[in-house]
């Protein structure tokens, strides 16, 4: 019987190796000297997340309850995150993150004392399956970079804006171009598949999203399909390494046949002293009906964010957007940001800056007509 039991076993064994491309010839019963296993133990870490700024409206004014021509003037919190982490094996990971957001109406009613308030929704929650032992797989090497791919499944980051954020680093700002004109979002429901390329070439991020954002349930039967892919040409070249060429598409519907289409082409360049970027974004819109014409926008971000060894640091930023119908409309929004910031030392893995930022947002030919905006900030940076 224990014989039977064993050969079994071992016939077992090796069939699990040949269907994951191993050769049983060379496989082992027991681990070979030195071989450490991995840590399996589960861990869970709690972080946060806090952007705070003081923001003064030079134009335009506006009228207070006594109608007295006021600059507008605040505290803001803009960002209060906490969030928890952790790992149930090292092949499975997890994340969980609210984020604060002032409640305007509750099923479109004020409700006193709700109204107006801060209060916490959900931004990210979702499985992560760790692709990481797929790296010393034979059948698998070459294919990818199996370490630092993996799978999500739940409430999540999309392609491209948090990856670009993680380049642009002034989120505590606002938010990219891209984001901030209400094109795409940062995070919705879906499942996706993030790998990276061999040689540190570039990585891959796809899946398919209900569409609608993280702040809207599901509206209908049509998903998202959205797809970046990043390429580093010259990765072993130390002046070029930082050098990434990113697409991003997004194929998604309002409705059966209403398409609301994006497409991104960028580059992005990080150094030591300076990370730069460019955007252009190229929009198409059937807004709830097949039946309505197809509105075309487009717009373009310039920015650059240099930086020196003493935590000094700046912000430049340069943005165009031609709004729906600029086929057939002229009108413009332009916005300007600049401004020096200061990174105070800490250790890996936190960050603590400072920001003093200008802001101006011009409209031009819009009708009706539509004022200047000037805004001076002070934004502020708080991670751990």
């Amino acid at each position: 019987m224990n014989q039977r039991f064993g050969t079994s076993l071992a016939v077992g064994a090796a069939a699990a190796l040949i269907l994951f491309g191993a050769d049983p010839a060379r496989a082992q019963v027991t681990p070979a000297a030195g071989y450490t296993p991995p840590d399996d133990t589960p861990s869970v870490k709690v972080g946060g997340t806090i952007f705070a700024d003081y923001t003064y409206t030079q134009e335009p004014t506006q009228t207070d309850s006594d109608n007295n021509r006021i600059h507008a003037n605040s505290f803001n919190i803009t960002r209060a995150y906490i969030n928890v982490t952790g790992n149930i094996s090292h092949l499975v990971s997890f994340r969980i993150t609210p984020d604060v957001v002032r409640v305007g109406t509750v099923g479109g009613v004020a409700v006193p004392g709700l109204t107006d308030t801060l209060t916490y929704r959900l931004k990210y929650a979702y499985g992560q399956i760790n692709f990481d032992d797929l790296q010393n797989n034979e059948a698998m090497s070459g294919v990818a970079q199996w370490k630092g791919s993996w799978f999500r499944l739940g409430m999540q980051q999309t392609p491209y804006i948090d990856y670009e954020e993680q380049i642009y680093r002034y989120r505590f700002q606002g938010p990219i171009m891209v984001d901030r004109e209400g094109y795409i979002t940062s995070s919705d429901l879906g499942a996706t598949v993030h790998v990276n390329l061999p040689g540190n070439y570039g990585d891959f991020h796809f899946g398919v999203y209900n569409g609608e954002g993280y702040t809207r349930p599901e509206a209908n039967d049509q998903k998202a399909f959205q797809i970046r892919g990043s390429i580093r040409p010259a990765p072993m070249v130390p002046v070029l390494k930082g050098l990434r060429l990113t697409g991003y598409y997004d194929s998604d519907n309002y409705v059966k046949d209403a398409k609301r289409n994006r497409f991104i082409g960028s580059l992005q360049f990080e150094s030591p002293y300076c990370n730069f970027g460019f955007d252009y974004i190229k929009a198409t819109d059937q807004n709830a009906s097949a039946s309505k014409p197809e509105l075309k926008s487009q717009g373009y971000s310039v920015w650059a964010t240099p930086q020196l060894p003493n935590g000094l640091g700046a912000l430049l930023r340069w943005d165009y957007v031609q709004p729906y119908g600029y086929d057939v409309s002229t009108s413009a929004k332009q916005r300007m940001i600049v401004g020096p910031a200061y990174w105070f030392p800490t250790v890996r893995g936190v960050a603590a800056a400072v920001l003093l930022n200008f802001e101006q947002v011009k409209y031009a030919r819009f009708t009706p007509k539509r004022p200047t905006e000037e805004r001076y900030a002070l934004s502020t940076l708080f991670n751990f």
